[in-house]
C-alpha cells in the first residue's frame, strides 16, 4: 500500500479515486470505468509533475526519508552477485546498521559497504534505524583494509540520519571510530565510489562516503546535522526544521553547485520509492562507468586524487 507524504494529498486523492473505480469494475463487470480511470491517471501525472518540479528542501528531506524508499539491501540484491556479508569488528561485536562484505559487480570483484535502515518494525530495530555504533564503523574499516590489500574497488551506499548517539556508543569511542573510518577512506589505494541513496547525516555518513567520486540521488539529502538537530541548536526549536533545511543547503542541487558531490542520479517521477528498480539500475550504470574511469589510474594517483578532491571543497566559493 502506497504511503503518501503530506504535500502529496492531491495525488493521494486522485489515486484513491482510481482505486475505487478499479474495485467497482472488478465487482460489477458491466460497468466500464476505463475512460474515467485513464482521465484520472493523466491528472495524477500532471499533479506529480507540478508538485515534484518545485520541491523545497524540507519536502526533499521527507522524500529522502520515505519509508518505502529502496534501502541498501534492495541495491545489494539487484546490483551485486555472490554477496558475502562479513560480520563483527574483531573487537566488540556486530552492528547490523552497517552492512559490509565482498561481492561481484557485473563480474568485477568489489567490496560493498552501506547503512541499512530496515523496512518494518522488526528489521528497523535490528538495524537500529540505520544509525551505526562504533563497531559498525570498525567493521567498515576492516572491510576497506581487506579491499585495499587485495586490490578491490570499494562501493559505499549511504543512508543514515547519523551515527548512534547513545551512551554505550560514546563509551566505546564513537568519534574515534568515525574519524578512523574517514581516514581509512582517504588512505585507500583502490578506487572508492559513494552514493547517497537517502539521508547522508553528519560524520555517520562521511565515515563511509569519503570516496573518489560521490554521487547523490535527486531527492537525497546530505548535511552535517539533521534539520531538526540544527533547528534545536540554532533556535532551541525543532519545529523550525523546515527553515533549517532551506538554510543548510542540503539538497543534491545545492551540493553539486558547492562542489561537495560529483553528480546527481535522476529519480523517477514521484521519487525512488515509486520505481525502485529504475533508480537502482541507473545507479548501477553510473557505478560501472565511474569504476571504469577510475580503473585507469595508478594506486598512488587514486589516493592522491581522492585527497585533492576533498581539499578543494569550498576553495572556489
Amino acid at each position: 500500500m502506497q504511503t503518501y507524504l503530506d504535500f502529496e494529498k492531491p495525488i493521494s486523492d486522485l489515486e484513491g479515486k482510481i482505486h475505487e473505480l478499479k474495485k467497482l469494475a472488478t465487482e460489477d463487470e458491466s460497468i466500464d470505468t476505463s475512460d474515467e480511470i485513464q482521465r484520472l491517471e493523466v491528472r495524477v501525472r500532471e499533479a506529480m509533475l507540478d508538485i515534484y518540479s518545485k520541491l523545497n528542501a524540507w519536502q526533499k528531506t521527507q522524500v529522502a526519508r520515505h519509508p518505502q524508499r529502496p534501502h541498501f539491501i534492495d541495491y545489494q540484491k539487484r546490483l551485486f552477485t555472490d554477496f558475502t556479508p562479513l560480520a563483527g569488528d574483531r573487537s566488540f561485536g556486530e552492528d547490523a546498521a552497517i552492512q559490509a562484505g565482498l561481492a561481484r559487480f557485473r563480474g568485477q570483484p568489489v567490496a560493498v559497504i552501506g547503512q541499512e535502515k530496515g523496512n518494518d518494525t522488526k528489521s528497523r530495530i535490528k538495524h537500529n534505524f540505520g544509525s551505526p555504533r562504533p563497531e559498525g564503523y570498525r567493521k567498515a574499516i576492516r572491510v576497506m583494509e581487506m579491499a585495499d590489500r587485495f586490490g578491490l574497488p570499494v562501493i559505499s551506499l549511504v543512508d543514515t540520519a547519523g551515527a548512534y548517539p547513545g551512551v554505550g556508543a560514546e563509551e566505546r569511542g564513537q568519534a574515534e571510530a568515525i574519524a578512523r573510518s574517514t581516514e581509512t577512506c582517504l588512505g585507500l589505494r583502490v578506487p572508492m565510489v559513494s552514493i547517497v541513496i537517502g539521508e547522508g547525516g553528519s560524520g555517520g555518513a562521511i565515515a563511509i562516503a569519503t570516496g573518489n567520486k560521490v554521487f547523490m540521488l535527486e531527492h537525497a539529502i546530505y548535511s552535517v546535522i539533521s534539520p531538526e538537530g540544527a533547528a534545536s541548536i540554532l533556535w532551541r526549536d525543532s519545529t523550525r526544521a523546515r527553515e533549517a533545511a532551506t538554510n543548510m543547503k542540503i539538497t543534491a542541487e545545492d551540493l553539486k553547485g558547492l562542489g561537495v558531490i560529483d553528480g546527481i542520479i535522476a529519480e523517477p517521477l514521484g521519487g525512488a520509492h515509486r520505481e525502485p528498480e529504475t533508480v537502482i539500475d541507473a545507479a548501477g550504470a553510473l557505478l560501472e562507468s565511474t569504476l571504469q574511469e577510475l580503473g585507469q589510474l595508478s594506486p598512488d594517483d587514486v589516493r592522491k586524487a581522492r585527497r585533492q578532491k576533498f581539499l578543494e571543497i569550498g576553495r572556489n566559493l
